[in-house]
């Protein structure tokens, strides 16, 4: 196995890609810093616009020659920026789906002077048309009502009624609250939900999945669940350490993940 295998490297991205043979990636999870001053222990997210879109074309010009013919990206974004990345990975990818993450934040408070904010905007990009896609692992079951309603006889073992429908592309689950069991000490930890339906979508089982900025490392532990290799990098060395804590915990039968 490669030595660079399901490890998170404690490293600068840009200076890690260079460990990853190019074309061995079949789908990288992107959760980089939104530019909006968030503390994660270093000056990560404390660029100017300017310079974050800068960097932000850096790694990713140094993310995608990583990628397999028939891979894909699934990039988090905040409204603020998502218009100029997506511009710009457009002349690099195929953009599959612009997808919305409701976080369901209570209606509570708020500025005055806008609507709330209470969603996060994701890019899904793929780098040729035969891009891998599993539809069927990531089916959304129906109800015993809807399965009833759906009984006439043209219906009788359509594979889309027994297996479940299609999610659409506004992804409604819930924000990490600090009670909640998944919660570790991150300030934008990612739901294991969305992280593993991109996984079991669009890695194949075996595959490898690339994290160029690892947080709490849910990725990692999605794709372990999900029977999928990863390889990630985080700068912070205190989330180095959740990330393992997080993935040990994984072998032990009373893992909450």
């Amino acid at each position: 196995m490669s030595a660079w295998l399901n490890r998170v490297h404690c490293e600068d991205a840009l200076h890690g890609f260079a460990r990853i043979p190019d074309g061995t990636i079949d789908l990288i999870i992107a959760d980089p810093p939104y530019g909006l001053g968030k503390d994660y222990g270093n000056d990560s997210d404390k660029l100017e616009a300017a310079a974050y879109l800068r960097w932000t074309e850096q790694w990713i010009d140094a993310a995608l020659p990583k990628l397999k013919p028939n891979g894909s990206l699934y990039i988090f974004l905040t409204w603020r920026y998502s218009p100029e990345i997506f511009v710009m990975l457009k002349q690099r990818m195929t953009m599959i789906n612009e997808i919305v993450w409701d976080r369901r934040v209570p209606s509570m408070g708020g500025s005055t002077r806008r609507f709330s904010s209470v969603h996060d905007t994701i890019g899904f990009f793929a780098k040729a048309r035969d891009y891998h896609f599993d539809l069927d692992a990531v089916r959304i079951p129906y109800d015993a009502e809807t399965k009833k309603a759906r009984s006439r006889s043209i219906f009788v073992g359509a594979k889309w009624l027994e297996l479940g429908y299609n999610p659409k592309d506004v992804w409604s689950v819930s924000r990490l609250h600090r009670e909640h069991r998944e919660r570790a000490d991150h300030p934008t930890q990612k739901p294991l939900e969305i992280i593993e339906r991109m996984v079991k979508a669009s890695c194949p089982p075996d595959g490898v999945v690339l994290d160029p900025f690892m947080g709490s490392g849910t990725t990692a532990v999605a794709a372990r669940r999900c029977g999928r290799n990863f390889v990630g990098f985080e700068l912070n060395p205190e989330y180095c350490e959740l990330i393992e804590t997080r993935l040990m915990a994984l072998d032990k039968p009373e893992e909450a993940a």
